[in-house]
């Protein structure tokens, strides 16, 4: 057996395997490439978080018989406070004004809740949307995590 003819035979190293080679490197480049140029990147850690809010419409409650709304993180992902709006739009009469009276916490996890009033006694809650809504930090995502419809 002559040892200097195994270091100079290439008679194993295919031309195709190279190839291929070189055309995975090239397309796995152009993909991570493409992610950052068309900014997909900066969105990967902008995924809302997976919460269930629950609503308890009470139109009866309150100091001065104001109608409220209970909205409480039943289960899910933990939520930091500042990333949760609540909207509240629909059959509101005019000049109604809702107030919180008392917000979510810094971190929002299951058994925190927040009250909603009517700023009006002679309102109650009757067909209007409340929405709770996830913003990502960069302002660029948003997402509702629950919507419900007040009884009428």
């Amino acid at each position: 057996m002559q040892l200097t003819h195994l270091f100079k035979d290439d008679a194993a190293v295919s031309p195709v395997i190279g190839v291929i080679l070189m055309v995975a490197i090239t397309v796995i480049l152009a993909a991570v490439i493409g992610t950052f140029v068309l900014g997909l990147g900066d969105q990967v850690g902008d995924t809302a978080p997976q919460a269930s809010f629950g609503f308890d419409f009470d139109n009866d409650g309150g100091a001065a018989d104001e109608a409220q709304v209970t909205i409480t993180h039943e289960s899910g992902d933990a939520v930091d406070a500042d990333r949760l709006s609540i909207s509240i739009d629909g059959a509101a009469p005019d000049g109604t004004n809702y107030i919180e009276s008392t917000a979510f916490s810094d971190q929002v996890s299951a058994g925190d809740s927040a009250l909603i009033t009517v700023g009006s006694t002679d309102t109650t809650w009757s067909g209007e949307v409340i929405r709770v809504v996830w913003t990502s930090e960069s302002g660029s995502n948003s997402a509702t995590l629950q919507k419900q419809t007040a009884p009428q």
